[in-house]
């Protein structure tokens, strides 16, 4: 519904009319709140959800007092912390919001009772409600009201992601592991916490604080993990770019933080701020250029991930979210990238690095992963497991290729002879197949058919006979005594 008569368009559907694009924040706007009370009251809801809230400018937290303004003073008892998403209003309190909405006074958000109810305000006040019923009573009292309403099929101003195909990471028990791990590993970090658009608190993690900070975070917040930034005040201020929208962050000596938004007509000002500071960091406002760690949005206390923010996936974010898609036993293709001196061979599987042990590589014994594969191949494997606090992903190559054990039980009893492949004080390895890769097994002391002068070296061809093949254990005995006999 608008104020705007439809009369009032050109030819091109845009209006033509003198009707001011801003609020008189009298006659007209109260009858856009009687309108909306009217299709909530047909409705029949009580109560609406804030959904999505912003500001219009930057909140300030810290040493300074929240911003005043916005159109929200006095409406939430918890000050801009309250006015979070998935915050429940009363329909008065939800019209004062549209209010302020009207007037363009910096905050906005979309009020919603999921399936039944939604009220969004576009710009130049127009305005969008949604009902589950006809509300004819309230149409009639619309029109009579002097608006006008139009019916559409969908809301305009609904909530459309910037990229459809991103999945938000919800701080699950997952994240908090990661964030534990993280904070153990860089002894601190720094969790931002943004709960209205552009709306952040900063908080200074250790391991001992990791809890505490948790139990305070308003709901639905988008969480942004940050290394420890902020240790050298001078660096910091040299990090001032010649211009542009930069957000400071820095703890004073009692260890309160605080932040602002600035440009650089603001520079000098807030540079001579952080001369108390302990520690302080910039970070640019500008998407791609500063990332954090890995990013999150807090899911409800019933585990479901609810707010519809996006953030700006970071590289932890993108291997999270494929990580996501992959499941034990499932199977992958992928490029070698290297192998480690350790012996671990790492893969591209979808541009993420997964890695194979040295058992995996193969059922049967080689000297080097480079036995096996060379970097640059394309191979197949199998997913071991999917660890999504530590990001690792185990693949076994072994796994898709077929077991030669059970064959090798089958050979139990059999004469067979081969070179040896290494002597040792408690017996010796004697190659059992005729193939560089092929298996050993073990003839004990006990079980050599030597004399006390003879020396077996390696290389020497023995005769032996197959006494035992422990599967499970990939084990083959072996016995020169019993070949004779």
């Amino acid at each position: 519904m608008t104020k705007y008569n439809p009369a009032d368009r050109d030819q091109h559907g845009h209006y033509a009319g003198t009707e001011p694009a801003t609020s008189d924040h009298g006659p007209i706007e109260a009858t856009y709140l009687q309108a909306v009370a009217a299709f909530a009251e047909d409705t029949g809801v009580d109560q609406l959800a804030v959904r999505e809230p912003q500001l219009g400018g930057f909140a300030h937290f810290g040493l300074e007092p929240p911003v005043d303004g916005y159109g929200l003073a006095d409406l939430f008892s918890a000050g801009l912390a309250g006015f979070h998403d998935g915050a429940l209003v009363s329909i008065a309190l939800g019209l004062e919001l549209v209010r302020a909405m009207l007037r363009d006074s910096g905050a906005w958000c979309r009020l919603e009772t999921e399936g039944e109810f939604t009220v969004h305000v576009g710009w130049d006040q127009y305005l969008y409600i949604g009902s589950s019923r006809p509300c004819e009573g309230a149409l009639t009292r619309t029109r009579a009201l002097g608006l006008f309403p139009e019916r559409l099929d969908a809301s305009p101003y609904d909530f459309a992601p910037d990229d459809p195909e991103y999945v938000q990471r919800p701080a699950d028990a997952d994240f908090w592991a990661r964030l534990h791990w993280t904070v153990s590993a860089h002894r601190a970090v720094f969790l931002e916490e943004v709960f209205a658009g552009n709306a952040s608190r900063w908080h200074r993690l250790t391991r001992d604080s990791i809890e505490t900070v948790r139990s305070r975070l308003a709901p639905r917040s988008q969480l942004a993990v940050w290394p420890d930034l902020l240790t050298d005040v001078g660096t910091a201020v040299a990090a001032l770019p010649d211009e542009g929208l930069v957000e400071v962050v820095w703890e004073n000596e009692d260890g309160q933080m605080t932040s602002t938004v600035v440009d650089e007509t603001q520079f000098e000002a807030v540079a001579s701020q952080l001369g108390s500071a302990r520690a302080a960091g910039v970070v640019s406002m500008y998407a791609g250029e500063d990332l954090p760690l890995f990013t999150a949005v807090l899911p409800d206390s019933d585990g479901v991930l609810r707010a519809r923010w996006q953030t700006e996936p970071t590289p932890s974010d993108r291997d999270w979210a494929f990580l996501k898609t992959l499941r034990r036993g499932q199977v992958v293709t992928g490029t070698v990238t290297s192998i480690a001196d350790f012996g671990v061979t790492f893969v591209d599987i979808g541009g993420f690095t997964a890695m194979i042990n040295i058992p995996e590589l193969s059922w049967r014994p080689f000297n080097h992963p480079s036995d096996i594969v060379s970097v640059g191949q394309e191979i197949t494997a199998e997913v071991l497991d999917v660890d999504m606090v530590w990001e690792r992903v185990p693949l076994s190559l072994r796994a898709v290729q077929e077991d030669p054990w059970p064959q090798v039980a089958q050979q139990l009893g059999q004469v067979v002879t081969g070179p040896v492949t290494k002597v040792l004080p408690f017996g010796v390895f004697v190659r059992i197949e005729d193939r560089e890769d092929g298996f050993q097994g073990l003839v004990r002391t006990s079980e050599l058919d030597q004399s006390p002068e003879d020396v077996i070296e390696v290389g020497d061809v023995l005769t032996v006979k197959i006494i035992d093949v422990d599967v499970p254990r990939r084990r083959i005995a072996l016995s020169q005594r019993q070949a004779d006999q």
